[in-house]
């Protein structure tokens, strides 16, 4: 028979139990990337190095204001279609979530962050780098990677002095992205006294270049730069080939991913391709860089595909930011961001006053044995 006493002794446990779970508070992170479509495969990278962040916020038990507290990922699919991010967005205001990570594409990035602005939720960007997005004077903007005034214009230096390229030739799929990207190559070729022999437009979901690419032969340009992503960018070098363009071939980091080799094939060549991506690792970071990769492979079974890392690191400076400011409340949290010092697993994070990183790198990749391989970080 059970006495009154253990029965007592039950009620109270019952209570506190009661007690303790309703002082776990439930934080929403919004996270936005393109899970359907051609870029689907960056989408989903993204979202498990969000996700992979969540579950080591959840598994250390942190307290916020005095109460324990859980993090749950809210993830929208923007299709990397400016439209669709819009609608992404005004759902993640809807569910009130505390900040968002992402959105991954530029295009969908800069109409997006209006919208976050005008909400007063803070947006922390893991791979956008059309430098429009940080500079439409929004104090909720950040981004943990260089932009492409640096990226676009050190590839189009690299590729006349290092290179050795005379012409260029420059295609772009008219997305922020790709036209920025471009933009910027094209300024870094001219400015190392380069030439620019044509510049091509294409789309974000094109697979036939037969038409620029019979044009860019013509003209035998040493180097063909690409602004936009491994999708388009794998068919374009199949038709190279198949066409018996010899020339270089460059991008930024949309083309910079480990997918590239499977694209396209046996076009991918050795030393025939750099890009670069926009973010690089030096120092004790680099084996925090590897020992993340592997552990990203094990537990979520794939290769890192391009920013899963910085997704993670963007994902737990936004955390950091509540801890600092003791609270969820989207302002207090923006104001601990705009100081925000975090040691992360791409390197230092901090945020110069338009909410770009400061000492931003990138990493310049060539393609050897169907591998991406590293060829070095500038700052």
């Amino acid at each position: 028979m059970v006495s009154r006493h253990q029965l007592l002794a039950v009620s109270v446990g019952a209570l506190f139990v009661s007690s303790v779970q309703a002082q776990t508070v439930t934080i929403k992170l919004g996270h936005v990337a393109p899970m359907t479509g051609g870029q689907a495969h960056y989408g989903k990278d993204n979202e498990s190095g969000a996700k992979l962040a969540i579950a080591d916020l959840n598994k250390a038990g942190l307290k916020i204001d005095g109460k324990a507290v859980k993090f749950e990922l809210v993830s929208e699919d923007d299709g990397a279609d400016p439209k669709q991010g819009t609608a992404a967005a005004q759902k993640l205001v809807d569910a009130k979530v505390v900040g968002v990570i992402g959105h991954l594409n530029s295009g969908t990035t800069i109409p997006a962050s209006k919208m976050y602005h005008d909400a007063g939720i803070p947006q922390i960007s893991p791979s956008a780098t059309n430098p429009k997005y940080t500079r439409n004077g929004y104090k909720t903007a950040f981004r943990v990677v260089a932009d492409d005034v640096h990226l676009g214009g050190t590839l189009g230096r690299y590729a006349i002095k290092e290179l050795k390229g005379k012409t260029v030739a420059i295609v772009d799929d008219r997305t922020a992205y790709g036209q920025g990207v471009a933009d910027e190559f094209e300024k870094g070729v001219k400015s190392a006294g380069g030439t620019v022999i044509g510049r091509q437009y294409t789309t974000d979901k094109a697979t036939d270049f037969a038409a620029i690419l019979t044009n860019i032969k013509g003209k035998k340009p040493d180097v063909v730069f690409f602004g936009g992503m491994d999708n388009v960018a794998g068919p374009m070098l199949r038709q190279m080939k198949q066409l018996g363009i010899s020339a270089k071939f460059m991008g930024g980091d949309g083309i910079c991913t480990t997918s590239l080799p499977k694209l396209a094939g046996d076009a991918v060549g050795d030393n025939m391709i750099f890009c670069a991506e926009a973010g690089g690792v030096e120092g004790k970071y680099v084996a925090k860089y590897a020992a993340f990769r592997e552990r990203f492979k094990k537990e979520m079974g794939a290769e890192v595909v391009l920013y899963a890392p910085y997704v993670y690191d963007a994902t737990m400076v936004m955390a950091e930011a509540m801890k600092k400011a003791n609270s969820t409340d989207p302002k207090r949290v923006l104001t601990a961001l705009a100081s925000i010092q975090y040691d992360g697993i791409t390197g230092p994070i901090a945020f110069d006053d338009k909410g770009d990183i400061k000492g931003g790198t990138l990493t310049l990749y060539t393609f050897k044995n169907g591998a991406r391989e590293q060829v070095k970080v500038i700052k």
